[in-house]
């Protein structure tokens, strides 16, 4: 508790602010609000100035895919539906998520491979299995697949143990939240889907 104290104290205020936004985007996308992508946007720009000061590259990288990410979603959500109508909860065939988990594999041994090889990166194929992960799942949630929370329940999940490993016990503690926050939007999306499975055409 006081190593944790102690990291909230010590966080930077721009850095706060990203987290409060972070944690934002996933509580309006658990109601399907279009404005998680505004949050997202901006929680993401902020993460992006932060690595790239800090010269995390490849974080950085991540992050200006998270942008792109969040002007698409925000402009499928809004208009992304059949007839350019309300976009709604759906999902994938297992098919499709069979053949994205090969690749997503595939990428983190190749990219886990590298690290490993040619740095002296932490949890190499741990870190690259999160990363890829992430990227495929963000773009289920700009597809509004349900399926996207059980994704990251096990991303997060994941990010718990390595955060908390590397010492970063704040931010291990977020992906905590983001794991609970993730299990209610599972829950939330599966009933909206429900009811209109269950609507009358």
């Amino acid at each position: 508790m006081q190593q944790l104290v102690a990291d909230f104290l010590a966080m930077n205020h721009l850095e706060l602010v990203a987290v409060v936004l972070a944690i934002g985007y996933l509580l309006l996308a658990v109601k399907e609000s279009l404005w998680c992508w505004a949050a997202a946007f901006v929680s993401t720009a902020i993460y992006l100035y932060l690595f790239f000061d800090a010269r995390l590259y490849m974080e950085s990288v991540l992050q200006v895919f998270y942008l792109a990410m969040a002007v698409y979603g925000w402009q499928q959500w809004r208009r992304g539906g059949a007839g350019g109508k309300h976009l709604e909860v759906s999902s994938y065939p297992l098919s499709v998520h069979g053949v994205a988990i090969t690749i997503v594999l595939a990428l983190s041994a190749l990219s886990g491979w590298l690290l490993s090889s040619y740095t002296e990166a932490a949890f190499p194929y741990l870190d690259s299995f999160t990363t890829w992960a992430a990227v495929w799942t963000t773009f289920l949630v700009t597809r509004k697949k349900l399926e996207n929370w059980l994704y990251w329940i096990v991303i997060d999940g994941l990010s718990i143990y390595i955060y908390d490993s590397r010492g970063l016990a704040l931010t291990a503690l977020l992906f905590a939240l983001y794991v609970v926050i993730s299990v209610f939007g599972y829950i939330g999306w599966q009933n909206t889907r429900r009811q209109l499975t269950d609507s009358p055409a």
